[in-house]
């Protein structure tokens, strides 16, 4: 587990509305706090993303993402739990509640939590994060800190150092509904 006071930095900027770029399972991710309406408009601004595509939300454990969700099925909470923590994004059902700038206006989210060390460990002190590849929309993916600052300039107000995981690929997304695999890993 990374020391806390390496985190400082990014829950300070988080909490303050910035933008970080943070390792994850395959590439570095953009994120930010996903409640809050104005650090997301500026993500996808960054990214130049429409909201209509709607966002992953990264968490360190399922509590985090509850918030967000209808109530699950316990066969699907089982399913979805028997792949967590891992490299699987699952589209569950959202809460009335969960933010249009998240959802993108469709009836489900797409949530994660993490084994990748660094991001887990990040979610962990800065809470859920959004989390999309560090790059513009259409652009390469980075998979270093270095990348990710090349591709995105002033434009993110913090690289967190550190190490993508070992995938080749951006990680499987499985529709909770159906089970339909949507985005091989």
């Amino acid at each position: 587990m990374a020391a806390p006071h390496r985190l400082h930095p990014a829950r300070r900027v988080v909490a303050k509305g910035g933008l970080i770029a943070y390792p994850t399972e395959a590439v570095f991710g953009l994120g930010c706090n996903p409640y809050d309406a104005s650090a997301v408009a500026r993500l996808l601004a960054v990214k130049r993303r429409p909201v209509s595509k709607g966002l992953i939300v990264l968490a360190s454990d399922f509590a985090q993402l509850e918030p967000l969700l209808a109530p699950l099925s316990d066969q699907l909470l089982d399913t979805v739990t028997a792949t967590w923590p891992g490299p699987v994004t699952w589209l569950l059902p959202v809460h009335a509640r969960t933010p249009l700038w998240l959802t993108g206006g469709h009836d489900t989210l797409a949530v994660r939590v993490t084994a990748h060390p660094p991001a887990a460990e990040l979610c962990a002190a800065c809470g859920p994060l959004v989390s999309t590849s560090a790059n513009r929309s259409g652009g390469q993916p980075a998979r270093t800190a270095l990348a990710a600052r090349l591709r995105l300039g002033t434009d993110v107000d913090l690289v967190v150092p550190g190490r993508v995981g070992d995938l080749a690929r951006p990680t499987e997304i499985r529709d909770g509904r159906t089970g339909e695999v949507l985005r091989a890993g």
